[in-house]
């Protein structure tokens, strides 16, 4: 077995944004500091949300427990595309209510900051996509380690939390404008 610390996960994610950054800088030749103020606020939502998605909720000893990766037991899958039947499948309801609000809440940020950040992301099917797309993504991120489990109802609560995080967004757009006028 392969121990995978946080930090190292953090690290890796850590090059690879200030690569891509400085990639894009170079091709764009401008940098703005408003513009990676906010592009900082996804940055923190992708660790964060990379801490929940593939580490162990429960801390050891204060640290963060490693993900394990086994090769030997890398290609036994773990998969439920049964959606909502094992939603509330635990011996404790308040380990059900952490998965189901946990799910959820962790991805209403992300759900404000993309639309801010990514102009591109202006039509509500877009969002919806963007949302679902970066759910699914983790979800198959998850499927080597045999620890985790690549779930229909993390995908579809995750993809709830992105929505209610963009109609939040939308909110406030719409306050705002009225305010203005």
């Amino acid at each position: 077995m392969i121990p995978i610390s946080y930090l190292s996960v953090v690290t890796c994610i850590t090059f690879l944004w200030v690569l891509v950054r400085m990639i894009v800088f170079k091709k764009s030749g401008r940098f703005s500091w408003k513009r990676e103020a906010q592009l900082m606020l996804v940055y923190i939502c992708i660790v964060v949300v990379a801490r929940f998605t593939f580490f162990p909720f429960s801390k050891v000893e204060g640290k963060i427990q490693p993900l394990m990766f086994d090769p030997a037991n890398a290609l036994n899958f773990r998969i439920n595309l049964l959606p909502l039947v094992y939603l509330m499948d635990y011996e404790i309801r308040r380990e059900a209510l952490i998965n189901l609000i946990g799910n959820t809440a962790m991805f209403i940020p992300l759900g404000i900051i993309w639309p801010i950040c990514f102009r591109q992301l202006n039509t509500h099917m877009k969002v919806i996509t963007a949302g679902a797309g970066c759910s699914l993504l983790i979800e198959i991120l998850q499927l080597p380690f045999y620890d985790r489990v690549s779930d229909i109802d993390d995908l579809i609560l995750n993809s709830l939390g992105f929505l209610m995080g963009y109609g939040i967004y939308l909110l406030v757009k719409k306050c705002r404008k009225r305010a203005a006028a």
